[in-house]
């Protein structure tokens, strides 16, 4: 007997869908054959499902009801609380009913729920400046636990929010939180301290970035267009934020720092207001307030002027062009 598929129903609240546009990019292979592969099953999705209006409503009801088995739900985009706590600034098209309610009342009947996205784990850019709409993520507000569903909300699994950050998420870090669930395979100890999966959020963006090189001689970038590590002075976190961006590529190729951008650290709370410019680095006494993780400032500070004073003239001159101005170096291996 073929086993019972995996059933998602997921809902979008306060952002910019661009999670969903992230996932349906999924490829090699793609969406529909990776959730086939698993047995997992969309019940309901804005954009792929043909069901609206009344017909989506009477599915969630019959959610709720206990007739249709509900496994993930996955939410993406801030919650909005507002205004004075009534929710009533996002209300679900066809009903006198605030999302977040909708929201509030699937989470007590789902085994699982998934924040897609870093606006329903933290709240994100919805919840950037002064606020106005109360935007919050599911279980986080900010750093701050606590959001939508509260800090002691547990999923009938057991679990708390399993929280898949990103701006945007990563296609495959949604589907293989998906295929593992479906499988029984994710557990507690496999969520961080902010409920993000430990599949990828053990990873800094720093590993594997092509800039390594200039990053271990001190050898920066001045200008985004410039080749050099761009920690220094363009506000790359990649050594900070937990993601695999760089080892894990967006359509087998793609990454912010490989496009030539700095890492934001997007998978973190509360990176939507980092109090400066997204592309300058913030220092005190000429050194950078945001040092690697785990990095004591004294080391930085030994390592960087060492580095510094070792970098090769390659390097050097590299760092601070928009192409490789000197090539490494031909050596004749029959002198050795």
């Amino acid at each position: 007997m073929k086993a019972a598929p995996f059933t998602v129903l997921w809902l979008q609240s306060g952002g910019c869908g661009g999670c969903t546009m992230s996932l349906l990019c999924a490829e090699a292979p793609d969406l529909a054959a990776t959730l086939a592969s698993a047995n997992i099953r969309f019940l309901w999705h804005p954009t792929l499902s043909e069901e609206t209006g009344d017909e989506a409503i009477a599915l969630f009801e019959a959610v709720l009801s206990g007739a249709i088995r509900l496994d993930a739900l996955c939410i993406e985009g801030a919650l909005l609380r507002g205004p004075n706590g009534t929710g009533r600034f996002h209300m679900l098209a066809g009903t006198d009913t605030p999302t977040i309610e909708w929201v509030r009342r699937l989470a007590g009947v789902a085994e699982h729920v998934v924040a897609v996205g870093t606006c329903a784990a933290y709240g994100g850019v919805t919840a950037a400046g002064v606020n106005p709409a109360d935007a919050c993520g599911l279980q986080y507000d900010g750093r701050r636990p606590g959001g939508a569903l509260g800090a002691e909300f547990r999923a009938r699994a057991g679990l708390p929010v399993i929280n898949v950050a990103g701006c945007p998420t990563h296609p495959n870090w949604v589907t293989e939180t998906l295929m593992l669930l479906s499988a029984g395979l994710l557990h507690g100890g496999d969520l961080d301290s902010y409920g993000r999966p430990r599949f990828y959020a053990d990873h800094l963006v720093h590993h594997g970035c092509p800039r390594n090189e200039y990053y271990e001689y001190k050898a920066s970038a001045e200008k985004m267009s410039d080749l050099g590590c761009m920690m220094e002075h363009l506000g790359c976190l990649g050594t900070q934020a937990h993601a695999d961006c760089n080892t894990r590529l967006w359509n087998g190729e793609g990454s912010c720092t490989r496009g030539g951008h700095a890492c934001i650290n997007c998978t973190a709370p509360e990176f939507e207001e980092p109090g400066h410019a997204f592309i300058e680095t913030p220092k005190i006494g000429g050194i950078p307030v945001g040092l690697p993780t785990d990095m004591p400032k004294a080391w930085f500070i030994a390592l960087s002027s060492l580095a510094k004073a070792a970098t090769p003239e390659r390097l050097r001159r590299n760092a601070v062009s928009d192409h490789v101005v000197t090539p490494p170096a031909v050596r004749d291996i029959r002198k050795r």
